[in-house]
């Protein structure tokens, strides 16, 4: 089986995986969590915020598109 670039997940995509996948009351130091997802508090909540920060701007983008589109 040949894996593309774009199949395989980057440290980042991982990364941003696991702080999404946590519930609000997940403890990202949880030990029954896998070493490399365990997080402290201030890189979740920086994580989360860099998502939404995100989210924001392609809401954004898409906003503009629509208007252009009209």
């Amino acid at each position: 089986m040949s894996t593309t670039p774009e199949a395989t997940p980057t440290a980042e995509q991982l990364t941003l995986l696991a702080l999404t996948s946590l519930s609000v009351g997940d403890d990202p130091t949880s030990p029954s969590l896998p070493l490399q997802f365990r997080l402290d508090r201030r890189t979740r909540e920086r994580g989360l915020a860099h998502v939404a920060a995100i989210k924001a701007q392609l809401a954004a983008r898409a906003a503009a598109r629509q208007t252009q589109a009209a």
